[in-house]
């Protein structure tokens, strides 16, 4: 199994329905939110991505709740 990390943020409606795609499917993920951890913030941006949902799979990111892409790839 890929390594599954996504970056959030309290108020994405689309981070709230990445999340329950990935607990019905039992993905195991880490989840980093930019409202409460200031790092992982710094952390997407320095990726240059500025807005929420990002999955990061492996060595893929997904921008967005791409439910074809995550099919494809997980």
């Amino acid at each position: 199994m890929k390594n599954v990390t996504v970056y959030t943020s309290d108020t994405c409606g689309y981070c709230q329905m990445l999340k329950e795609y990935l607990k019905d499917r039992k993905i195991t993920y880490t989840e980093k939110n930019i409202n409460t951890d200031a790092q992982a913030r710094n952390e997407l941006i320095s990726k240059g991505y500025m807005g929420v949902p990002v999955v990061i799979v492996g060595d893929e990111t997904i921008v967005g709740f791409d439910k074809a892409k995550l099919d494809q790839i997980l």
